[in-house]
């Protein structure tokens, strides 16, 4: 699938409000503040990842930091998340002390983490974080349909990303519709169902036809969905493996097998059972 929403390359989705994303993302969460976490930072951006995503709730900016300097890759060529934790009350002055964890001036991308409290109340907020230059772009995670559409209704800025669980056994048909409808990028965490994916029969056959493996497969999946991605791993190995997802292309037949594993019913809901 090709249109103006990604650029030429393939590597990058093109953002409302004309930032750039990079498709791929390395997510660390539950990964631990420390050495196993800046480990798989630097490796990450060594091997040519430019997009990293963290949170406040993950309790690792430093690390995160830390290994964007110990790659020695220059902060402006790398995209950088961090989400707001939303039982706090100030998403500017949260996002003042993430920059000052992660030791840099300004995030690419500033997230609400979860709609506690309902949607609307934080908005206001993150817009301050990116007036005060906190924040290039600013957006929400675990948002449905509903929830998103309060915020769009109340928003000065509009949220430019909406951070969701997605895979094609997560395939959240009517929830990417409403985003494409008012040019939100969905962007897909957890597309490998956190390991769960990857030994999937219809997954395993899809890899075997075209040569690749079964994480190779999900991410190509969500990128020809038009979809920017975050994959975790610690892994130098898996890192590199997962990187590797810009050289091959899923046919019709691929994509409309792994379309059919959606487990969801094709629902406007991020999640079946929200954790807060």
């Amino acid at each position: 699938m090709t249109t103006n929403l990604v650029t030429a390359d393939g590597r990058a989705r093109l953002l409302a409000d004309g930032n750039e994303m990079p498709m791929l993302g390395l997510g660390v969460w539950q990964v631990p503040n420390g050495p196993e976490c800046v480990n798989a930072v630097r490796w990450a951006l060594e091997l040519g990842y430019r997009h990293i995503d963290t949170a406040q709730a993950y309790g690792n900016e430093e690390s995160v930091g830390r290994g964007l300097r110990e790659s020695g890759v220059a902060r402006d060529e790398v995209f950088i998340t961090t989400k707001f934790h939303p039982t706090h009350k100030d998403p500017a002055a949260e996002a003042e002390q993430s920059l000052k964890r992660l030791g840099v001036d300004h995030v690419d991308l500033y997230i609400v983490h979860w709609p506690q409290r309902g949607p609307t109340w934080a908005w206001p907020g993150m817009e301050r974080a990116r007036e005060l230059g906190y924040t290039r772009s600013i957006g929400v995670s675990n948002f449905n349909v509903g929830e998103l559409n309060a915020l769009l209704d109340a928003a000065s800025v509009p949220p430019v990303v909406n951070q969701v669980q997605f895979s094609p056994f997560k395939y959240r048909r009517a929830l990417l519709e409403a985003c494409q409808e008012h040019n939100v990028a969905l962007e897909a965490y957890s597309p490998l169902g956190t390991g769960r994916n990857l030994s999937n029969r219809t997954v395993k056959r899809v890899a075997q036809r075209v040569g690749r493996t079964p994480a190779q497969v999900l991410l190509r999946w969500c990128l020809q969905h038009e979809l920017p991605a975050i994959a975790k791993s610690t892994h130098r190995d898996r890192l590199e493996e997962n990187l590797r997802i810009f050289d091959f292309s899923l046919s019709n037949e691929d994509m409309a097998d792994l379309d059919a594993c959606d487990e969801t019913g094709g629902t406007d809901r991020a999640l079946e059972r929200p954790w807060w």
